[in-house]
């Protein structure tokens, strides 16, 4: 385990789980068009002894957006229901290898929890590795992960919650709102990388919800996020992660702020320039679903090549 890294390999977690201060979380989510229920998977195999993390369950209940990040007190009142303490290493993975663990890791390191890492190509190299796999749908696992679903609505309904163990700590730096990004359009201070797909981007290829035409903010550069990893899928090297993003025409000599269509795939953008060095990237939270529902003629678009 390195801690300038953003994951872990597959057999060192064989080696260490069991171990006390050794957490692991499901972060495992699904685009609504592939049909897959995150939660039920996790019920009938997940790694021995992971806890489930809901990502449209602990989020910020104030807003129409999809799984924004919740707030400071929401996100400890959740994890303490995971029984996740302030000297835990906390290891996340998710279904598909590198798709929604690297929010969650973000989401820690926002709170100031930097004892945390996403299992390097997840669930599937865990399987392909041969290692054990268990199930329950009932006990001690199932209620906390739905205990830290239910203290995050008590406290957005105005409730106390008790017993909040875990201590944060708000890293304004890696947090990025629609108003910074406005701001960024004119002072240029950081470069946009969207880590979406060229066509969706290019604004040729619909966005997957509903409402939502395809296009990228002006000035934006596109690296789609399966450019950071292989087929394995495992993440690249850091010279190929580098190559990734000077081919694109980002120099990383200067700032970076990731976006995506909703704040998920970014964070893998996010974990493969962990990589490289650049420890302090911030995420755009409502990221491409929040600007283009803005007034057009305030939050300019590209909506089509040559547009």
């Amino acid at each position: 385990m390195a801690e300038d890294d953003s994951v872990v390999s597959a057999q060192w977690l064989r080696e260490h789980l069991g171990q006390p201060d050794i957490k692991v979380l499901d972060a495992s989510w699904y685009m609504p068009v592939e049909n897959r229920d995150p939660w039920q998977e996790y019920q009938v195999a997940h790694i021995p002894g992971a806890l489930f993390f809901d990502i449209d369950g602990i989020v910020d209940r104030t807003t129409d957006l999809p799984h924004m990040l919740p707030s400071e007190e929401a996100f400890a009142a959740a994890v303490s229901a995971l029984d996740i303490k302030n000297h835990d290493k906390i290891i996340v993975y998710d279904g598909k290898g590198f798709f929604s663990a690297p929010r969650v890791w973000w989401m820690f390191r926002v709170y100031g929890h930097n004892k945390v890492w996403v299992l390097d190509g997840g669930l599937p190299r865990w399987r392909t590795s041969g290692f054990d796999l268990e199930s329950s749908s009932h006990g001690e696992t199932i209620m906390k992960s739905k205990a830290a679903n239910s203290v995050v609505e008590m406290i957005y309904n105005g409730q106390l919650a008790s017993a909040v163990t875990f201590e944060t700590e708000f890293q304004p730096q890696l947090f990025w709102t629609l108003d910074k990004v406005k701001h960024n359009t004119a002072a240029q201070t950081h470069q946009v990388v969207d880590a979406r797909a060229k066509g969706r981007f290019d604004g040729v290829a619909p966005e997957p919800r509903e409402g939502v035409r395809s296009g990228h903010i002006p000035g934006a550069k596109c690296v789609p996020f399966p450019e950071m990893f292989d087929s394995a899928p495992m993440l690249l090297p850091a010279d190929e992660i580098r190559n990734k993003f000077e081919q694109a025409g980002i120099s990383l000599d200067h700032p970076i702020v990731v976006s995506c269509g909703s704040g998920v795939t970014a964070c893998i953008l996010a974990l493969g320039l962990y990589r490289i060095g650049k420890h302090h990237v911030p995420v755009y939270d409502g990221s491409w679903t929040e600007w283009e529902a803005q007034p057009d003629h305030d939050y300019p678009k590209v909506t089509s090549i040559g547009s």
